[in-house]
């Protein structure tokens, strides 16, 4: 018995023998409640459902091949409700591939496909066929196989850290490490990545949120552009919600998949790090009416699909299709997608591309308490892990601040990006959202109340981002004005328009030293202020070393140069490298932008903002160019205040600010000064920084954090 598998992949008991036979092969009814395949010593158990289709068979198929060698129809007896269940006795899963036919009424116009000759993937396979070899598409259909799980997980705990303490790292398992330069063994793999764990710790980050991890078909829409040959690089297009992409393991898992992912995910959790999927369950790649059927479509459509009344394809995804997330059926496959993916595979958190589906009816209106979010936020085996909603999606419902079950669910603040990367620019209006967004989106989640810790949710709630995989770099941020995906073969028509970019004076690569230095400067910016607000902290990988995708946008098509990290940015912009690591510790040692602590001893609120002048009580104008905000609270563990503040000048001139006044025995310190100082030096490690009195001139377009150091224990209230 295998203790760190589910109960679907404990063995038979010995009293199971055969019932009858089929095509040749002993057979019983089967396990019922256990979907998907499960093998055992004596057999293979398989069961499947369909609500509306009329009879089932089972085709098992040898490595490779498009036509069965054995068909295996569904007696009536081995049917119960909805469900097909068989135990097939003798086979053995290193020796097949299966899949399934189902017949049905042909009606499209009510929503109805059934084909009684397209072969069907399984929804639970947990290993998909025909893909092992990334571009290149080896079978017609997609065929499924058993996987064994025989992974020790030993006692590792689960992570008991609050989503606040995460520096959250976005990357894309192939572009990661594909490019010569990353110097691994396995680039473009999830051993790959292994390779990296060492350079991860040094930077800093305590969790990975990994693109699409999912079995997906890069060669779905392949497109010929310019003699390049274009594929679906990013992954969002989901072939089978249970089985890892198996080009993205180094060697062939035959009857193994996912080991490598596994061995990933635990020398992660060794070093610390945590790891989220991001998830794609709005839609499938089975597409629109013009799709093909390999799946969903062929089982139950009209179960799985949100069709309008003439049976067309809701589109709310943007990619053709929409999944019907609040149907029962739908509910309990993903529901029980995620727990497998909890258990087997012990991943930390999920990130939900488009989330705002997740909350539509069936006829695709918004509800009010979506059942599947309901159910998935308070389900027990989910109970620690993180659920991180992109709270909107392509049909307009826009959710960011409002999301259904708010104080479970976490969301990308898309508020925070559009708001830093205006200000920061020097979008002067924009003043006013960058001091809420800083302070932790209290506007949106829920800051307003005097008892703020007991109604504010954004610790648990708000992922703060500048840049993700959708976008611009943050190199590219501020190198152009414009989007340049000309590329990806849409005459420059694909991507977001509203980028909020700057290119500093010159589009695109130049050698004028001054606007590159510009440039380095508002990476800078764009790093302190993100790692000084509250809310967690995300970036995209390579931002630390000033990776460029040569101002594309929208870089889901190209699998070269212009999606992968070039590591050799790394030795250049090393200095670039090195802020990003202070900043991400600075953020680790100082507790207090994380969260609330108790009240400072010395008598500062626990947050504020100010203006100019730190010691004049006013509001911040509307359109103000500098900014500042104060995070104080008493730091138990140290035995001492833990005061941060941090100051924002997007004005092309000098400014003079006043820093708050210590109301106890103390002095503010100069932490991180983006412009740099007479010797060129960025940040000041504790011992080394820079005792400020009153007042700092504030260099144009720069970002200044100080910490101060208050002489006063909980014992000397009297002085």
């Amino acid at each position: 018995m295998n203790l760190n598998s589910q109960k679907l992949t404990l063995d038979y008991p010995v009293s199971i023998i055969p019932m009858g036979e089929i095509a040749g092969y002993q057979v019983r009814p089967g396990l019922f409640d256990s979907n998907g395949a499960t093998a055992s010593e004596v057999g293979v158990n398989f069961t499947i459902h369909t609500q509306n289709g009329q009879s089932c068979e089972l085709l098992l198929f040898h490595k490779g091949e498009e036509e069965p060698y054995a068909v295996l129809p569904f007696p009536d007896e081995y049917k119960v409700g909805d469900v097909y269940s068989m135990i097939v006795f003798g086979l053995k899963i290193e020796e097949f591939e299966y899949a399934y036919r189902i017949d049905g009424e042909y009606q499209p116009d009510k929503g109805m496909l059934f084909d009684k000759d397209a072969i069907l993937l399984d929804p639970y396979a947990r290993a998909v066929t025909g893909q092992e070899i990334w571009g290149e598409k080896m079978v017609k259909h997609y065929h499924a196989r058993v996987v064994k799980d025989v992974f020790d997980w030993g006692d590792m705990p689960q992570s008991a850290r609050k989503l606040s303490d995460l520096v959250i790292y976005e990357l894309h398992v192939r572009g990661f490490t594909y490019h010569p330069s990353s110097g691994v063994q396995f680039p473009g793999t999830f051993a790959g990545i292994r390779e990296k764990i060492p350079y991860l710790k040094e930077l800093g980050i305590n969790a990975v949120e990994l693109m699409p991890i999912f079995e997906f078909d890069e060669t779905m829409n392949s497109r010929d552009v310019d003699g390049k040959t274009l594929l679906d690089y990013w992954g969002y297009n989901t072939v089978g919600f249970f089985a890892p992409n198996s080009n993205y393991a180094s060697t062939v898992e035959f009857n193994r998949e996912g080991t490598e992912l596994k061995e990933l995910i635990r020398e992660l959790h060794d070093n610390g790090i945590e790891v989220i999927l991001d998830v794609v369950f709005n839609h499938t790649a089975e597409g629109n009416e013009k799709g093909p059927t390999f799946c969903f479509k062929g089982i139950d459509n009209k179960v799985y699909y949100m069709l309008t009344p003439e049976g067309n394809y809701y589109n709310f995804s943007g990619c053709g299709n929409t999944l019907n997330c609040n149907h029962p059926i739908v509910r309990q496959m993903i529901l029980e997608c995620l727990r497998y993916w909890t258990i087997n595979y012990r991943v930390d958190g999920f990130r939900f591309d488009l989330a705002s589906i997740l909350g539509r009816n069936e006829d695709g209106s918004p509800m009010n308490k979506p059942p599947l979010l309901e159910s998935l936020a308070h389900d027990p085996i989910l109970g620690n892990v993180k659920l991180i909603a992109e709270a909107w999606d392509a049909g307009g419902m826009y959710q960011v601040g409002r999301f259904p079950a708010q104080k479970r669910w976490a969301e990308w603040n898309g508020r925070y990006r559009d708001a830093l990367r205006g200000y920061l620019k020097g979008d002067c209006w924009e003043a006013w959202n960058a001091a809420w967004s800083i302070t932790g989106s209290g506007d949106l989640y829920g800051g307003f109340s005097s008892d703020y810790e007991g109604s504010y949710a954004g610790y648990n709630s708000c992922v703060n981002f500048i840049t993700c995989h959708d976008g611009f770099t943050l190199y590219d941020l501020y190198s152009y004005n414009e989007k340049h995906n000309d590329q990806n073969g849409w005459n420059n028509m694909d991507g977001a328009n509203d980028n909020r970019s700057w290119n500093c004076g010159a589009e695109g690569e130049t050698d004028d030293p001054e606007v590159l230095k510009l440039r380095f400067r508002m990476i800078r910016n764009a790093c302190a202020v993100l790692m000084c607000s509250r809310g967690a902290p995300m970036f995209l990988a390579g931002d630390e070393f000033g990776n460029t995708q040569y101002g594309n946008n929208n870089s889901y098509c190209q699998d070269n140069e212009i999606s992968w990290l070039d590591w050799r940015l790394l030795e250049k912009n090393r200095e670039l490298f090195e802020f990003f690591k202070f900043m991400i510790h600075y953020r680790h040692r100082h507790p207090v932008i994380r969260g609330k602590l108790p009240d400072a001893i010395c008598g500062m609120d626990p947050i504020h903002t100010y203006y100019t002048n730190a010691d004049q009580i006013m509001d911040i104008p509307r359109d103000a160019r500098t900014i500042g905000v104060s995070f104080a609270g008493y730091d138990q563990e140290r035995g001492a205040d833990d005061l941060v503040y941090v100051a924002v000048n997007t004005y092309w001139e000098d400014v003079e600010i006043t820093l708050p006044r210590l109301h106890r025995r103390g002095a503010w310190y100069l932490s991180v000064n983006t412009f740099g100082d007479w010797q060129g030096k960025y940040f000041y490690e504790e011992k080394d920084e820079v005792r400020i009195d009153g007042t700092f001139i504030m260099k144009p377009r720069s970002v200044a954090v100080f910490s101060a150091k208050a002489y006063l224990s909980p014992f000397s209230m009297q002085e």
